[in-house]
């Protein structure tokens, strides 16, 4: 029966004169999400976008795509009608309702809008004239404005589209629309959330990892791999970096006191992470923090890790407790793959009691000790990124 989606957007329709770049922005993100399930033709006419599907897609996995898609505020599955003829376009809606509802005994409202304000009927005169041939045809259907269990939709536009169903759509904002930064992504349950709540306000992501072989293995890095392919649903290509962490961390094992290991790791974890978004375009860092979640999250650890930062930090999980946190990632589908019990690069060296009001002074005093060898293998770190493309 649907052959086309109509597909609405919220906040952009906020925008003034540059509000067609977003449009522009969604329609193609719609292309890119569709790309592979057939050839399908997405359009964009007076503030709404059509997607006109091929005969022999999937309806299910096309709507679970558009449902990926951020910019989309509400997903339409349409009748189209070609024609704008009245009397014709009464008995194509007559006809929808009888397909698509076989059981007809529900209260129902009538909406309408016509793009032609020169349009033979008012607004309200179609809604009543609709409404009152579908009475005549249908006994069993009865009226209810206030809170009726089916809304049939009517709009004039070059066609005519008919629908009553309305699937919520993710929100946001295009990807792409608001530049681009650096995700640090681990293999836990917050990260993956983090990048996802700074993609949907049209952010695109890029991502970085620290590997520490041997003391994270292979399936660790795959974990993380695969957090990135889910994320990538939504965000679009992510350039994944792996960076391997080993001989930092073990030089800073060796040189600093192990109550500070957590913070110094960090430090160099933001300096390196910096360093590769500025190369990629960047325009900040994303993390997963959440305040006085571990011993590192909480404010005077924050305020340590920044002080090497010179780009801003996003942290949209800063506010959030951990049940909530978990809530996205089950949503998002990314819960599951992040508990696999790998272990984590900043799992392996953690200290018994680690600092949780850390001084900068004394945690730029400690760091002096690396100094004979800390930018060399910060060098070589960056000089051996593996880079995954993850689409």
């Amino acid at each position: 029966m649907y052959k086309a989606f109509l597909i609405k957007y919220a906040e952009i329709g906020i925008k003034g004169k540059n509000r067609y770049l977003f449009e522009n922005a969604l329609r193609d993100q719609i292309k890119n999400a569709l790309k592979e399930l057939g050839n399908f033709l997405v359009t964009k006419e007076q503030g709404r976008i059509y997607v006109e599907c091929p005969d022999d897609y999937d309806y299910e996995e096309t709507v679970e795509a558009l449902k990926r898609v951020f910019g989309i505020a509400w997903i339409c599955p349409v009748m189209i009608v070609d024609t704008t003829n009245w009397e014709e376009l009464k008995i194509a809606v007559g006809d929808y309702v009888e397909e698509r509802y076989p059981d007809r005994n529900f209260t129902f409202k009538m909406e309408a809008k016509r793009a032609d304000k020169n349009y033979p009927l008012t607004t309200p005169e179609m809604c009543m004239d609709m409404g009152g041939y579908l009475l005549d045809r249908f006994s069993e259907l009865k009226v209810d404005v206030h809170n009726p269990l089916v809304r049939i939709m009517v709009e004039v536009r070059t066609r005519s589209y008919v629908y009553s169903e309305v699937i919520q759509g993710p929100g946001g904002m295009p990807v792409g629309t608001s530049g681009k930064a650096m995700l640090l992504l681990s293999g836990g349950i917050d990260s993956p959330v983090a990048g996802y709540m700074v993609a949907k306000r049209g952010v695109a992501i890029d991502a970085v990892y620290f590997h520490a072989p041997p003391y994270t293995s292979e399936r660790a890095k795959q974990k993380v791999v695969d957090l990135a392919k889910l994320i990538s649903r939504y965000t679009g290509p992510i350039k994944l970096h792996v960076i391997n962490f080993t001989d930092i961390q073990l030089y800073i094992y060796e040189k600093c006191p192990h109550e500070e290991l957590t913070i110094i790791m960090r430090r160099y974890m933001m300096r390196i992470a910096q360093a590769i978004a500025e190369e990629a375009g960047c325009l900040g860092l994303i993390t997963g923090e959440s305040i006085g979640q571990v011993a590192s999250q909480t404010l005077h650890s924050l305020a340590s890790t920044n002080e090497v930062c010179t780009m801003p930090v996003y942290r949209p999980l800063i506010a959030f407790d951990k049940q909530e946190i978990v809530d996205i990632s089950e949503k998002i589908n990314t819960y599951e793959t992040s508990i696999l019990p790998f272990e984590d690069c900043c799992t392996i060296f953690v200290a018994k009691h680690p600092v949780t009001k850390p001084s900068l002074k004394v945690i730029r005093h400690s760091e002096r000790s690396l100094e004979e060898k800390i930018e060399e293998l910060t060098k070589t770190a960056l000089e051996t990124d593996e880079i995954i493309m993850i689409n």
